[in-house]
């Protein structure tokens, strides 16, 4: 083998070796995403989205790139886990707000929890029900869903407005305004906030996009890398292999 082939195999594998570093933070990257996901609302979309990151993370760890077959299983796996990624549905607070505007002017019904009468817990439930978000019954128990907010400055359209210790709950419009189901003889109405609320809640994603669909275009841009530098391990691996090939 002449100088200039050793030197051409060393630069090789030192490329190879920045190829395994760069995928071993990208499998890092997925674990973050999946954390992100898991610390977000129990929501439909973030369990998809946190499943997905997960089974990839679990594909990088037992991906073998020492062989071509290996290579170019890891890059399928790429492309179908960010393929369920991109398609993973959200619930957004924006979306909350929508729905729950469906129902102004139905009448408050203590216990109610259809579109023929609500209560406030009621409102709250069946408003993200539609959205796909599984929510306890009552306002005490919705309480302690989602993550907390510190005050309503920092509060974003779908945030949950807790009132009197849990006894009241209500959805965050935005610019200081709230949907609710007020009172007996009232109706489910678009209002001032009315006091400063005992907690507030954040159980879906700010505005038109979730913790979870962050994760997934977190999961999206990293598999699109991981393609390219997977695509240029098996080019340099058979570079290799015909350099070794030829020393021999």
């Amino acid at each position: 083998m002449t100088a200039s082939q050793i030197a051409g195999v060393s630069a090789i594998r030192d490329r190879i070796g920045e190829i395994t570093t760069r995928i071993e933070s990208l499998g890092s990257s997925f674990a973050a995403a999946k954390a992100s996901s898991t610390a977000s609302a129990a929501t439909a979309s973030t369990a998809s989205a946190t499943s997905t990151a997960s089974d990839f993370a679990s594909v990088l760890a037992g991906a073998d790139l020492s062989t071509a077959t290996g290579v170019d299983a890891l890059i399928a796996a790429a492309t179908a886990k960010t393929a369920t990624a991109a398609t993973t549905s959200t619930a957004t607070g924006d979306a909350l707000v929508a729905e729950a505007r469906k129902y102004l002017g139905v009448p408050y019904v203590l216990g109610g929890t259809t579109a023929a009468g609500l209560d406030c817990s009621g409102l709250v439930q069946r408003a993200l029900g539609a959205l796909g978000v599984d929510m306890p019954r009552v306002a005490r128990e919705q309480m302690t869903t989602g993550t907390p907010v510190a005050s309503l400055a920092d509060a974003v359209p779908g945030d949950l407005l807790v009132f009197n210790g849990g006894s009241h709950i209500a959805i965050y419009t935005g610019n200081g305004k709230m949907i609710d189901a007020p009172q007996p003889g009232d109706v489910v109405r678009e209002r001032d906030v009315y006091a400063t609320p005992t907690a507030i809640r954040r159980v879906v994603g700010t505005g038109s996009t979730t913790l979870a669909a962050s994760a997934a275009a977190s999961m999206t841009s990293s598999a699109a890398s991981l393609q390219e530098i997977l695509a240029a391990s098996s080019a340099q691996r058979s570079a290799l292999s015909l350099r070794l090939g030829d020393a021999a």
